[in-house]
């Protein structure tokens, strides 16, 4: 019986070789062998047709994504517009006030900065100061407080860290700030305390430092003289120093202010920041100078006013 078998099987091979053409044989086993087709596995010659059919596929779809491209209507770019045209309609009347690329007396900018103010509350007059300095120095770190002859026109709220009631503060008493402080309750404008009492402001100082409001030597708040600094701070007393650019940014009063209040200020600000030149500075100290109101445009003074 297994002999039987074998010889139709024979027979059988033999029956389709005779139908096969030599040639086409040939063919196939070179096309094969040129492909570098293997008998099994990601050459083999199923998987190079599945490859041929996939990548037949794709084409497809990006002709097809391509005609849908060519299809829809094409959006016309708009021009960017400039940034005083991205303003409002308020800030870009007030800006037709002001000459591009002019310098103005300290006067006519002050008059200036009154009349294109435009909000409805009572702005604040800001000087901005470009110095020729590098805040990296530690010489160079321009920094200073005064007190301006016509006062901030804010109404400071002054803490005094100690126990003794000073005359014109208003809050006061070590063990009700510290009540305060531990709330995260900073019902204060300006803190003053002395320096004996400075180790028990220590672990507040993340809360106090990041809003300036940690007593400081150089800025007057760190001192014995209590009521002197109290005094101060309630007459107008204000602290600038250089930002990382070399900048230094004062409000230097209201809107309401006289001309002849805003100046005097101003000069006061322009002559403390002349008196704290640094030695090692070389050429001019003052890039600029640019006056401008709370979201009000900027007006250029002359660095011959300083």
């Amino acid at each position: 019986m297994a002999e039987d078998k074998a010889k139709k099987a024979e027979e059988a091979v033999k029956e389709v070789q005779e139908q096969t053409p030599d040639t086409e044989v040939q063919e196939t086993t070179e096309k094969e062998a040129k492909k570098g087709v293997a008998k099994a596995g990601k050459r083999s010659a199923k998987a190079l047709r599945e490859a041929e059919a996939k990548a037949e596929k794709e084409k497809r779809k990006a002709e097809q994504a391509e005609s849908k491209e060519e299809a829809k209507p094409k959006q016309v770019a708009k021009p960017t517009r400039s940034r005083l045209e991205r303003r409002g309609k308020k800030y870009r009347e007030s800006a037709k006030l002001i000459e591009k690329g002019k310098t103005y007396t300290l006067t006519e900018a002050i008059e200036l900065a009154q009349k294109t103010s435009s909000v409805k509350f009572d702005a604040t007059v800001e000087l901005h100061v470009n110095l020729n300095v590098d805040p990296r120095h530690a010489d160079q770190n321009i920094r200073d407080n005064l007190v301006l002859p016509a006062g901030t026109g804010k109404t400071v709220r002054v803490a005094v860290f100690a126990d003794d009631n000073v005359k014109g503060a208003d809050l006061t008493g070590i063990e009700k700030i510290t009540k305060e402080l531990d709330k995260g309750n900073l019902n204060f404008d300006i803190l003053i305390a002395t320096p004996a009492n400075m180790p028990k402001l220590g672990k507040y100082a993340r809360v106090l430092g990041p809003r300036g409001l940690m007593p400081n030597p150089k800025s007057g708040t760190v001192t014995t003289d209590l009521e002197k600094a109290v005094e101060q701070a309630k007459a107008g007393r204000v602290e600038y120093r250089v930002d990382s650019t070399g900048i230094v940014h004062v409000g230097a009063g209201k809107v309401s202010f006289k001309t002849a209040d805003l100046e005097a200020n101003i000069r006061a600000i322009l002559a403390s920041i002349k008196n704290n030149k640094p030695a090692s500075v070389k050429g001019s100290y003052v890039k600029s100078i640019t006056l401008t109101t709370t979201m009000g445009p900027a007006i250029s003074v002359a660095t011959s006013e300083m």
